[in-house]
């Protein structure tokens, strides 16, 4: 039996899916499985994953359903205890199954193990993530929410799950069609203890123009977070922070989609004091100005200068 199980759901990403497999195949630690679960593709993705001639992945297709339902079909398929998530689209170093073998070697018994990660948008040159309270850090984390008012600890491609947490917390939220896996991490941290190594060992790989669901017209879906954790938050201020940053960025999104209903009704929902100026200086800004500052952010990346007025 292998030690890691690797799940890549796949829909329509031609463009990037050699390289996430390459990546996988490139690691130093080799004793994995890697399941690949096609939610239905329509272009070359499939093609492009069966030219690699490797036992250890396995190819699944599954009626198109959703990134969700691909996750849980994979993990429910997995022959291992220990869940790797990889996105069709991302990267990993070649030490990354490495790492998290060390980090969960050394950090028994935790819900979520994650590993560093860089941001890559476009053809921009990679950025750091950052994580508030942890550079330089490796062990569980004192409290995941506060750690994650940056940038979150945990990003899918960067994380390992016990499959027994699986079972005992529920899978991936099919239901939603954005946000899963903030939902995700919610859950577990809610829960369990969290390690992290901030080595960047896997990078997060952002298009403006590919169907990347962060970016999409599903991301008024995360609504329904909210309301799932509104009991919680009354009572840990640092997830209301954590959950105010995200309402704030769909506030955003929403003022500049017209959606001024949903604008105002996450704006009144949101702590001031948990934002700070330039957050709040955007949230009133007219609709116009936010549309010019997002077309300014995304030329700005394209010419690898970045500066985020938005939380991404």
């Amino acid at each position: 039996m292998p030690f890691f199980s690797i799940i890549i759901p796949l829909y329509n990403k031609e463009k990037f899916i050699e390289n996430t497999i390459q990546s996988a195949l490139n690691q130093t630690f080799l004793d994995f499985e890697l399941i690949v679960v096609n939610d239905s593709c329509t272009d070359r993705s499939l093609e492009l994953v069966k030219a690699f001639k490797d036992q250890r992945i396995k190819i699944y297709t599954i009626r198109n359903g959703g990134v969700s339902k691909a996750r849980n079909f994979g993990i429910q398929k997995a022959s291992t205890n220990l869940i790797v998530l990889l996105d069709a689209d991302d990267l990993w170093k070649s030490n990354h199954l490495e790492e998290l073998y060390n980090l969960r070697k050394t950090n028994p018994n935790c819900g979520l193990y994650a590993m560093g990660y860089t941001k890559k948008f476009d053809n921009a040159n990679p950025i750091n993530a950052h994580y508030f309270g942890l550079e330089n850090y490796y062990g569980v984390v004192p409290d995941f929410f506060s750690a994650s008012t940056v940038d979150c600890v945990a990003w899918t491609s960067a994380v390992m799950i016990p499959k027994d947490i699986f079972k005992n917390i529920g899978y991936f939220n099919e239901s939603l069609k954005s946000g899963q896996d903030t939902e995700m991490w919610i859950r577990i941290a809610l829960k369990y203890k969290v390690a992290f190594c901030s080595i960047k060992t896997a990078c997060k790989v952002l298009c403006f123009n590919e169907n990347h669901l962060s970016i999409s017209e599903h991301k008024i879906d995360r609504l329904k977070i909210f309301e799932q954790f509104k009991d919680s938050e009354s009572k840990y201020s640092a997830l209301k922070k954590y959950l105010d940053l995200n309402r704030f960025s769909i506030a955003v999104d929403r003022k500049i989609n017209g959606d001024f209903e949903n604008y105002n009704l996450l704006k009144n929902s949101i702590l001031k004091k948990n934002l700070n100026f330039k957050q709040r200086l955007l949230l009133s800004c007219p609709k116009v100005v936010l549309i010019g500052l997002k077309k300014i952010q995304r030329r700005m990346i394209q010419q690898n200068i970045y500066l985020t007025p938005f939380r991404n």
